[in-house]
């Protein structure tokens, strides 16, 4: 029977239980006195100082000065250090630096045997050493929590807990950890799970303060965790990303948790540990801090070397717009948004058979390299130096506005995949309900940053029902701890996920900051691949080849170099077919046909009626119009106030769709009533 089964007598009886030897008792006193000794080292080590200062500086009226400033100072120094500790260690730290540092300025000048110093040493050092001791048995003692739960009231039987042990402490500052075990077939682990806010109550702290972890490998053992002081009051202010110039492979340190420890998650994968890949959900109601999470998270993004955005913002990039240089492709809502899924589904297969031949089953920092390995090559025994694939974030801010205008089924069908092509797809929204997303495109976001949310309802899509359980609840947030956050991902310690965090604070310092930062990205951040940019193009074409014409996107600082420039030897040929190669893009298009001449695309128009030929020539300008404008995902409805201009209704739209969807001019997407318009060479 291991310790953790035995009650505190029977521990008892264990440590007095020894062999009856002198050898064996005197190894067991040693044994015992070992964890006691730092205090009485402590103390011989500063009769040894005092003795040694004298040889030095006994009778110096300067060495007097410097030694009583030294000491004040160091009292002054234990004092702030001791601020974050309780009061009782806080001045019982102080008293003992400031009569350790008296004894050895007065030994020093005087002579450690002159006057009242040796008493004063004989008699207070060993009281010193004494009552740290004393604090040593008392944070350790095994009877101090179930003293608590067994005590005046009987806590436990206040909280339907009755005939639950305490068979383990652990005391940590501001953190309490005890072991449980409930009674044997009276009681499992979610009795436990369901009374966690009334002992709150009984504990009179905060609901998220106590938290429950139930034991994996049985249904009545876990651990109960107390965390009585909220150590996330204080704000901490954001200053600058972490790990600038590192890979997006390393940690992204957003805020901290409540015991102080960082804050931290990680998108790629980790064959090496075992660590998955992942895609994130990050939600929480107005006011909660969301908004300076995603920035914490895509702050952290941008700082690394070997990864590329794609940002869909409806919001105008309120939040972000310090950062848009920094984007490889930033497009606001509704059609553009289409079109960025649309790219991003095409993109998916084209990334994960570029790994696949160069023997990666997963992205992994070295696949942003230049291939040079002859073990990740795609021409067998040699390494063939083809260009690195930077890993892709692809990031669907507000999210639920570009869920309603689209449905969902393109980002589910994008989540399910990517994660294989290296690439990682953050959804951001403010309510993580059933109407707002599917549950199956919730299953394919397995990490998680949760602030606070409005009601239990919503507490059910963010976090796993064991979170829930262990006593997660940001509902009792609400907006009234903006920053207060919970963090499931892959990479994360379990016990941690009920661990309430809190991310840094953005104000208006920042954005000065996030200025150079996308300076920085602009000029050492990695550039889109050849295999990246081939797909995107080939999928939706000048939207993303010339995608840095449209709005801030292309507003870089004063001498930036552009990520999005061409290069100084391209020739127009270099994005155009093979077949196409012969086609003289600067000749003159052929005429415009007179019953078309006076068409024009806008409610404005008059145009008659046209013939058949005429009126499919005006569908096909129409789609090339969109086409031109950046819009590549279509359907009837979008077309019909033009197509009435000429006497045409929604059966020959929708005939016409048919037929240039069979010249191959359009493809259907996933999203029943859309099309994509396939990239014309002559307007790439």
């Amino acid at each position: 029977m291991s310790e953790k089964q035995h009650n505190a007598e029977q521990q008892h009886e264990q440590q007095l239980a020894g062999g009856s030897t002198g050898k064996q008792l005197g190894g067991w006193l040693v044994h015992r006195a070992k964890p006691y000794t730092p205090p009485w080292i402590v103390t011989a080590g500063v009769g040894v100082a005092g003795a040694a200062g004298s040889l030095r500086w006994e009778h110096s009226a300067g060495a007097g000065v410097g030694l009583t400033l030294s000491s004040v100072a160091l009292t002054a120094a234990t004092w702030w250090a001791a601020k974050k500790t309780g009061p009782e260690r806080r001045l019982h730290s102080a008293i003992t630096v400031a009569a350790a540092s008296a004894w050895i300025t007065g030994a020093s000048l005087a002579g450690p045997a002159s006057g009242m110093l040796p008493d004063a040493f004989l008699m207070g050092g060993p009281v010193v050493a004494i009552s740290w001791n004393v604090r040593q048995v008392m944070r350790r003692n095994p009877d101090a929590i179930q003293a608590a739960a067994d005590g005046d009231g009987s806590l436990f039987e206040k909280v339907k807990l009755a005939g639950a042990r305490i068979r383990k402490t652990e005391v940590e500052p501001n953190r309490v950890t005890a072991g449980l075990v409930l009674p044997a077939g009276e009681m499992t682990n979610d009795d436990v799970s369901r009374v966690l806010p009334n002992l709150a109550s009984a504990l009179d702290v905060a609901p998220t303060a106590v938290r429950y972890l139930p034991d994996p490998e049985s249904a009545r053992r876990g651990e109960l965790v107390v965390v009585p002081r909220d150590m996330l009051a204080e704000v901490v202010e954001w200053e600058m990303p972490t790990g600038v110039g590192g890979s997006i492979a390393d940690a992204l340190v957003i805020g901290r948790y409540d015991d102080g420890s960082p804050l931290v998650l990680w998108l790629p994968g980790d064959p090496e540990i075992g660590r998955n890949s992942t895609h994130l959900l990050i939600c929480g109601m107005t006011g909660s801090g969301k908004g300076d999470g995603a920035l914490n998270v895509l702050t952290e993004i941008l700082g690394r070397r070997d990864v590329i955005v794609w940002l869909s913002d409806p919001k105008s990039f309120q939040d972000f717009r310090p950062l848009l240089p920094a984007f490889d492709w930033a497009v606001e809502g509704g059609a553009p948004t289409e079109t960025m899924v649309t790219a991003l589904q095409a993109v998916i297969p084209a990334r994960t058979r570029w790994l696949g031949a160069h023997g990666y089953r997963q992205w992994v920092p070295a696949a942003a390299e230049q291939q040079t390995n002859p073990g990740h090559s795609c021409q067998q025994g040699q390494a063939c130096g083809c260009p690195g694939m930077p890993y892709l974030v692809s990031w669907f801010e507000e999210a639920a506005a570009s869920i309603r205008f689209m449905g969902d089924d393109g980002f589910t069908e994008a989540a399910q995949l990517a994660r294989a092509a290296g690439i990682a797809v953050v959804i951001s929204l403010q309510r993580p309900s059933h109407d707002q997303l599917s549950t199956t495109t919730r299953a394919s976001l397995p990490s998680a940053l949760v602030f606070g949310v409005n009601d239990a309802r919503d507490e059910g899509m963010a976090l796993p029902a064991p979170v829930l359980d262990a006593g997660a609840s940001p509902s009792a947030w609400g907006n009234r701890r903006p920053g207060y956050c919970y963090l499931v991902s892959p990479g994360v310690e379990e016990q941690r996920y009920s661990s309430p965090g809190r991310t840094f604070r953005f104000t208006g310092n920042a954005a000065r900051v996030m200025e150079q930062l996308a300076v920085w990205s602009v000029r050492n951040g990695a550039k889109a691949d050849p295999i990246t940019a081939g797909a995107a193009a080939a999928a939706v074409g000048k939207a993303y080849t010339e995608r840095a014409g449209s709005g801030p996107a292309d507003q870089t600082p004063e001498d930036d170099t552009s990520v999005y420039e061409t290069p100084e030897d391209a020739t127009p040929t270099d994005r155009v077919d093979p077949e196409d190669v012969e086609i003289d893009p600067t000749a003159e298009l052929s005429g415009v046909p007179d019953a078309l001449a006076g068409l024009t695309f806008g409610p404005e128009s008059t145009a008659a009626d046209l013939t058949p030929e005429e009126a499919r020539a005006a569908m096909v300008a129409i789609v090339d119009d969109f086409e031109q404008r950046g819009v590549m995902v279509i359907g009837p409805k979008d077309v019909m106030e033009f197509a009435a201009q000429f006497g045409r209704k929604r059966p020959w739209v929708s005939g016409e769709f048919r037929r240039l969807i069979e010249d191959g001019r359009l493809k259907p997407t996933s999203q029943g009533g859309r099309y994509r318009i396939v990239p014309s060479p002559a307007l790439v």
